[in-house]
């Protein structure tokens, strides 16, 4: 069994920084990408920022300059760090990994419950 659980939301005021955390746990081989996506009010669920097993990054466009996603690969725990928030931000933000789980030769995709990140004032 494998879980990701993400830790870090809360309410903050614009211009101000949270950082968030997606901790991997269970029977894990090796873990491939990771990544954080958010969901807001009405609107489809979208990537905010990928990091392969390789250190390869991707951002969207919105959060380019602001965010940074890192991991420690010994915790198997993806960080989102979040600066200059914006009321934009506000959103549901999920964890999301490819995972091979131990005694397995395939790689199995796995989501976090969500953390609930509101920038307001």
């Amino acid at each position: 069994q494998v879980q990701l659980v993400e830790s870090g939301g809360d309410l903050v005021q614009p211009g101000e920084s949270l950082r968030l955390s997606c901790a991997a746990s269970g029977s894990i081989f090796s873990i491939k990408r990771m990544v954080w996506y958010r969901q807001a009010p009405g609107k489809q669920r979208e990537l905010v920022a990928a990091l392969t097993s390789g250190g390869s990054t991707n951002y969207a466009d919105s959060v380019k300059g602001r965010f940074t996603i890192s991991r420690d690969n010994a915790k198997n725990t993806v960080y989102l760090q979040m600066n200059s928030l914006k009321p934009e931000d506000t959103a549901i933000y999920y964890c999301n990994a490819d995972i091979q789980r131990v005694g397995t030769f395939r790689f199995d995709d796995y989501w976090g419950q969500g953390t609930q990140v509101t920038v307001s004032s």
